[in-house]
C-alpha cells in the first residue's frame, strides 16, 4: 500500500487509512461533534506514533480513538497500550463487519456505520499526569490552529468569528 499520496493535497488523507477506516473515522467524528468534543484526526504524539482520533471533551478529557477497520488490522497492531500513555480514556472504532469481541474489555468501544456511531462501551479512565496534559493540550491546540490556517489558505476563507 501506498505510504504517500502526490495526488492528494489532504494531509489528514496519506494512504495508509481505508476506505472502511475514512468511513470508521467520519462517523465517530459525527457521534463526538454531538457529544461537544473537539475532535482532531492524524495527531502526532510525542512517542512517535499518531492518533487515528484524539479529542477534548467539555470537561478537559484527552480521548483516544483507535480505528481498526478488519480482524487481521486488530491482530497486527500490537502498538495500541501505548496510547495509554497518551489519553484519560482510549477507545477503538470499528464498523458493523468487524466481530465486536475481538476487542479488549478494557478499552471503550464505538460501533460506525459513516454517517455516525453508538459507544458500545465507555472506557476506563485512567487520568493523565499534569504534564502529560499540558504537553498534550499544547499540541492539540498548536495542530488545530495550524490546520485551520492551511485551510484558510488552502480555500482564500477565512474561519474568524
Amino acid at each position: 500500500m501506498t505510504i504517500l499520496s502526490f495526488t492528494n493535497n489532504n494531509p489528514l488523507i496519506d494512504g495508509r487509512q481505508s476506505e472502511k477506516a475514512m468511513l470508521v473515522r467520519r462517523g465517530v467524528q459525527v457521534l463526538l461533534n454531538e457529544m461537544r468534543h473537539s475532535v482532531l484526526p492524524e495527531l502526532a504524539l510525542s512517542s512517535g506514533r499518531r492518533a487515528d482520533l484524539i479529542s477534548l471533551s467539555v470537561k478537559g478529557e484527552i480521548w483516544i480513538i483507535e480505528i481498526k477497520s478488519s480482524i487481521e488490522d486488530f491482530r497486527v497492531d500490537r502498538k495500541w497500550p501505548d496510547y495509554r500513555l497518551h489519553c484519560d480514556r482510549l477507545f477503538f472504532a470499528t464498523h458493523a463487519g468487524v466481530p465486536l469481541d475481538i476487542f479488549p474489555e478494557e478499552c471503550g468501544l464505538f460501533l460506525s456505520d459513516g454517517y455516525g456511531a453508538h459507544m458500545v462501551r465507555e472506557a476506563p479512565e485512567h487520568k493523565l499526569a499534569p504534564a502529560t496534559r499540558k504537553s498534550l493540550m499544547l499540541d492539540f491546540s498548536r495542530t488545530a490552529a495550524r490546520r485551520l490556517m492551511m485551510a484558510e489558505w488552502s480555500t482564500g476563507t477565512s474561519y474568524s468569528d
